[in-house]
């Protein structure tokens, strides 16, 4: 301060002509001694600082430099407000004083703890840590911050397990209690809110019976204090401090001390007695030697003579010069670009208060200015505990904090961290580890936000993000891979001809279609032999025909429906099998006439001859013909996605489109089957050596029993087995009608030719 006064009474552009004078007080960190002196200063009671002519308002306080804690410049400011005398605090930071209703003449050059707070919140946030311990001191700055960073913590999702507040005039008890507090936590980092005598007190506890390893994060007010660094145990600690800085001339001013300065100071003289140990003039010291005279400041080492970690010695600096042009600018003119200050002008403090809320400048690269709180623009050096390699601990800037930035960009880290212990990775420090992906988190009843269980999304949910609270659906076509973490499309299901279960059934189809074929060569080659002329041949080939459609007819039903298949499908298999129902049909109706026929007096074969049973074909054929375009053309078939039937994956299929116009065809055939099978019984056991109607008889049986059972297993089931039990009755329907009807004519052909004689086939013995 002393230095920053002679510096401005020498300059020729601040305040020139005129002398700023001062007097220093120590309040001994006790509030009552600095309540007296503010009424003292405040009264103008206070001791005159120069006499004479060269001073034009001697013994009248402008403004005051201080308090350095936040209790004593609160009451402080209370007491010179209503006088408008400025206060210019160089370390308090009390984020209460930024409120100009109470404290409307309170200025300080060191940020407020608002900002700091938010700074450590940001700071804890970006390590991940979410659980950690809290310690302060119980005065106004450790209340106050702790109150504002406890709320800047919880808004980043920030728990705390224990806040605690402790005073170094407490008994001992209490500060055991926090000590042990400490060391039974669970949380790793500890956020401590105190100055450095209150935590000096706290470490002294915990040295004595050391607790596991914690993460030390400071506040400016401990962490750059250089008597803090003898606790190794806390090497690691992070936090914000103050920037350092460079004072030209500071270092030359502190060590040009003559014996008649350190005489003249009580205390610069208990300093220097302290640092060369002896006793200077006829003091009452007894154990040690008189000074000779050749002690030299500048061989020691010290934190006076140390100007490396100019911190808070700044803030003074800028204190000073604040009040230095705030006077300036009340007192001085600019006229011509020459500075001139009346010296016998005599001006009041409010005018320097009005002033100071004004003031904008540089001194040595530092900008100074303050808000309309009284606060400045807020800047730290985020500072890290290293250990040398002499062992010894020290203040290494790591990262900056300029809260002038935009949101995001205020934090810098520019250097690698040290943690606890020696540490090179970030210390974990969690109530909970944290859920990943495929998981959401669930609240432990009776903690804080910090403590969950991960339980793993629900089926058909997933979390793509760590710690997610909720889990949330995939879209319908998509599902969850194994993890849970990501949706995948969901597998298209159908039946086809790549797998097992497709091959078979085209296998089977084709097979049945050559058969069938085969069957038709057969009865082709012996087409003039009597059994194949027995029973109309024409509708022996039409209806072996029908059945090759049939089973080729099944082909459509594998492989991806497309709408042209869909369509196709359904029709070709209700045609085709209508008309091998109505070949059938017609081949019953010949056996009946053909027996009444022979009856005396009866010549019922000329009303169905072949003309007849062509005509039959065609018309029970024309039937389904017209329930098939009805369908078509109203509500056809259509491919669809099947989504409800399996969660995990999709069915594609055919839609019916019209449900009564599929059991319209499916009721059709079925309609024809029975009356088939009416009549095939009807004429059984009609006397004939190779009579057909029990042939047909067995395959209707057959046809029916297959149709019946196909309806509920049709219905029950899922997905691609739906189109399987679909074809495996158009198959089995199929090959009952080939086995029963032309099997036993082709083993007489190919392997009894003695009984493919007229002769044999009219013999009424039993075949």
């Amino acid at each position: 301060m002393i230095f920053a006064i002679e510096e401005i009474n020498n300059s020729t552009e601040l305040l020139p002509g005129i002398k700023l004078g001062h007097q220093i007080y120590d309040s001994c960190a006790s509030i009552p001694v600095a309540v007296h002196v503010t009424f003292q200063l405040s009264s103008g009671l206070d001791p005159v600082f120069y006499t004479g002519d060269n001073c034009s308002q001697s013994g009248t306080v402008m403004a005051i430099v201080g308090e350095a804690d936040s209790t004593p410049s609160i009451i402080m400011s209370r007491i010179i407000g209503p006088f408008n005398i400025p206060q210019v605090s160089y370390f308090s930071t009390c984020a209460c004083l930024s409120d100009k209703q109470q404290y409307p003449s309170f200025f300080r050059t060191i940020p407020s703890d608002q900002f700091q707070v938010d700074a450590l919140a940001k700071l804890v946030k970006h390590f991940g840590w979410t659980w950690i311990g809290a310690i302060r001191s119980d005065s106004d700055y450790g209340n106050n911050g702790m109150a504002s960073f406890l709320d800047a913590a919880h808004k980043e999702g920030i728990c705390v397990e224990y806040s605690e507040s402790f005073y170094r005039t407490h008994p001992r008890s209490r500060i055991q209690r926090v000590a042990d507090i400490i060391r039974r936590s669970t949380a790793v980092v500890v956020v401590a809110f105190t100055g450095p005598d209150d935590l000096s007190i706290l470490l002294e506890e915990l040295s004595l019976k050391p607790s596991p390893p914690r993460q030390w994060i400071g506040t400016e007010a401990w962490l750059t204090d250089s008597d803090m660094l003898r606790f190794s145990f806390c090497a690691g600690a992070i936090g914000f401090g103050i920037e350092k800085s460079v004072i030209p001339g500071l270092r030359d001013f502190l060590l040009d001390l003559s014996p008649s300065k350190v005489a003249a100071s009580p205390v610069l003289t208990e300093f220097w007695e302290d640092e060369f140990n002896c006793r200077l003039g006829q003091r009452s010291a007894t154990n040690k030697n008189a000074c000779d005279g050749t002690e030299d400041i500048e061989t020691i080492q010290s934190p006076y003579t140390d100007t490396s970690q100019l911190r808070i010695t700044n803030m003074v600096y800028k204190a000073v010069y604040a009040i230095a042009h705030a006077i300036h600018n009340a007192m001085c003119q600019e006229t011509q670009s020459i500075t001139q200050c009346d010296k016998f002008t005599r001006i009041k403090s409010k005018q320097v208060l009005t002033q100071l809320k004004k003031v904008k400048f540089s001194q040595n690269g530092y900008d100074v200015s303050f808000d309309a709180n009284g606060d400045p623009v807020a800047t730290y050096e985020l500072i890290n505990w290293q250990q040398s390699e002499s062992g010894s601990i020290e203040l290494v800037t790591v990262g900056h904090y300029d809260a002038s930035l935009p949101v995001g960009q205020e934090f810098h880290i520019n250097r690698n961290l040290t943690w606890m212990e020696g540490g090179t990775q970030v210390p974990l420090s969690v109530c909970s580890d944290s859920c990943p992906a495929g998981t959401r988190k669930v609240l432990q009843k009776g903690k804080p936000i910090c403590c969950y269980d991960c339980i793993l999304c629900p089926e058909g949910e997933i979390s793509n993000a760590t710690d997610s609270p909720e889990c949330f659906p995939c879209s319908k076509e998509f599902w969850p891979n194994a993890k849970r973490d990501t949706c995948l499309p969901k597998p298209v299901e159908f039946l086809s001809f790549n797998e097992g279960l497709g091959i078979i059934l085209a296998a089977f189809s084709v097979g049945g279609a050559c058969l069938t074929i085969m069957t038709a060569a057969v009865f082709h080659r012996h087409r003039t032999s009597p059994i194949v002329r027995a029973n109309n041949s024409e509708l022996s080939f039409l209806l072996l025909f029908s059945l090759t459609l049939c089973f080729l007819s099944s082909l459509t039903f594998i492989g991806a429906p497309s709408e042209w298949s869909c369509m196709l499908r359904h029709t070709t298999f209700g045609i085709t099998f209508v008309l091998c129902m109505s070949c059938v049909l017609g081949k019953t109706i010949v056996v009946l006439m053909a027996f009444k026929a022979t009856l005396p007096g009866r010549n019922v074969m000329k009303w169905f001859g072949p003309p007849q049973q062509r005509m039959t074909v065609v018309s029970f054929t024309s039937i389904q013909l017209v329930i098939c375009t009805l369908w078509l053309v109203l509500s056809p078939p259509f491919p669809m996605k099947n989504l409800t039937t399996y969660k995990e994956r999709i069915i594609l299929e055919c839609a019916l489109g019209s449900a009564i116009g599929f059991w319209a065809v499916l009721g059709y055939i079925g309609l024809l089957a029975v009356f088939c099978f009416v009549l095939a019984v009807l004429a059984r056991k009609l006397p004939d050596n190779f009579n057909e109607a029990k042939r047909i008889t067995f395959s209707m049986l057959i046809f029916c029993a297959v149709w019946v059972t196909f309806i509920p297993a049709y219905v029950s089931s899922p997905g691609k087995f739906t189109v399987a039990v679909e074809i495996f009755a158009i198959l089995a329907s199929s090959f009952g009608l080939i086995l029963c009807i032309f099997a036993p004519k082709c083993f007489i052909i190919l392997f009894k030719p003695e009984k493919n004689t007229k002769k044999h086939l009219m013999n009424k013995s039993q075949f």
